[in-house]
């Protein structure tokens, strides 16, 4: 039995300090747009039959202000790593997601890693490529999101989740979220009898 104790995470700021200072030190930009699961848009790569690229947008699911710091907060109550993603850069900026889940625990410098074992955090900064921003709502709505290989960024917070801890202080759980779609349901009911 170890006596070390567990890793504790820091604060949001002091984590994201951090996180934009590696960025600096690797020539990337430091100043970032958050991205969540329902930001991202996968689609098949024309150039490569078998392969998927990977694009963004937040014009049609903007994320709240200080999502970025909810989603860290939920993370950090979860016993696995919890990852800063950066995806590219896109208009002088980089655009960044945050992860949590065991499939990182055995991500290192390899996979393109970097640990910080004492805060049980690991930094994901990248290439130093572009990712494209999707104006194409059309496009962004025949993303896919199905059907295709298992990806890092399958693990990162939805905005869903988010708007639930804005407006009940946690993540719902999908029994509530079935209680509250029928409770709207029986008042639109009721409102329709009068």
């Amino acid at each position: 039995m170890s006596n070390t104790p567990p890793p504790t995470r820091p604060a949001f700021a002091e984590a994201l300090s951090a996180w934009q200072a590696s960025l600096a030190r690797q020539g990337l930009p430091a100043e970032i747009t958050w991205v969540f699961s329902e930001n991202l848009c996968f689609e098949r790569d024309p150039a490569k039959p078998d392969a998927f690229r990977i694009g963004f947008q937040t014009a049609f699911t903007p994320p709240p202000r200080d999502a970025e710091q909810i989603a860290y907060e939920h993370f950090s109550d979860i016993d696995a790593p919890l990852v800063f993603y950066r995806l590219g850069s896109c208009r002088g900026k980089s655009i960044c997601a945050l992860l949590c889940d065991e499939w990182f625990r055995s991500k290192g410098v390899g996979d393109g890693f970097s640990q910080r074992e004492e805060w049980r955090i690991a930094f994901r900064p990248g290439n130093a490529g572009d990712i494209e921003e999707v104006a194409d709502k059309q496009r962004w709505e025949q993303r896919i999101i199905r059907d295709r290989p298992i990806h890092d960024l399958d693990f990162c917070m939805t905005l869903r989740a988010v708007h639930e801890t804005l407006a009940h202080g946690r993540v719902l759980t999908s029994y509530e979220r079935y209680a509250l779609r029928f409770l709207h349901a029986w008042g639109r009911f009721l409102r329709h009898q009068e």
